[in-house]
């Protein structure tokens, strides 16, 4: 596909360019506008964004860092390839990380702090309903990242950032395109209510399944997939 014809759009910029624009390419990355295996040149890139090639570039760097991309000296960056077993292996890890972590925070959250990811989790159904695929994968990001961050455990907020964000959920537009993403997003309000409630396996069971659907229903569209067996979960109690 001609880089013209990837609808990557105009940056609206809300935050730094270089956050912006980072965003905007990890989030075409995600959903597969930009292939994987394919090399695209910076300026290429700047063109549909709006921007000038340096942004991009300095983006390009980050995700590279994110190990989203490869760079290919002099020429550009690769999209690196994540095959069907890479990613249901990075998410059965994820299970592995915050299934536990649910499970802890349940009961532990302050009312200010459920009330502020309560607006996150909001614009994240926004998102989803207005098909803001953009807005919809970072506000989800935020929500996650602060939500971990209670743990107290800066580590676990790193790896799990990062592995989310290196996910391939290729039928995440047509999800939105039909509407089945809203309840997709809806599963972060019911997080909260369980977490409020200090419901701990129920928190640790929404959270499992609701990585799950990045490996399979994120990933494929089908739902008769989406409950596949992750045999790594056999070894948590």
């Amino acid at each position: 596909m001609p880089v013209s014809d990837i609808p990557l759009g105009e940056i609206q910029q809300y935050k730094s360019l270089r956050d912006s624009v980072t965003d905007a390419l990890r989030t075409a990355i995600i959903i597969g506008d930009l292939q994987e295996g394919t090399l695209y040149s910076a300026p290429a890139l700047a063109a549909p964004l709006g921007v000038s090639a340096t942004p991009v570039r300095e983006a390009m760097m980050d995700l590279a860092r994110e190990g989203l991309v490869i760079t290919v000296k002099n020429k550009g960056f690769r999209i690196t390839v994540m095959t069907g077993a890479d990613l249901e292996e990075q998410t059965q890890v994820r299970q592995l990380l915050e299934g536990p972590a649910m499970r802890a925070l349940a009961g532990r959250l302050p009312a200010e702090e459920l009330t502020a990811l309560r607006e996150l989790a909001d614009r994240i159904a926004e998102g989803a309903r207005e098909g803001d695929l953009n807005a919809y994968l970072h506000e989800d990001r935020e929500f996650h990242a602060r939500l971990l961050e209670h743990t107290g455990n800066r580590h676990l907020v790193e790896l799990t950032t990062r592995l989310r964000g290196q996910t391939r959920l290729k039928a995440l537009r047509k999800l939105a395109d039909s509407g089945r993403l809203v309840d997709s997003a809806q599963e972060h309000h019911q997080m909260l209510d369980l977490l409020a409630a200090g419901d701990g396996a129920g928190a640790f069971d929404l959270i499992i399944r609701h990585i799950g659907h990045a490996s399979r229903l994120w990933s494929t569209g089908d739902e008769e997939t989406d409950e596949a067996p992750s045999t790594l979960l056999d070894l948590v109690p």
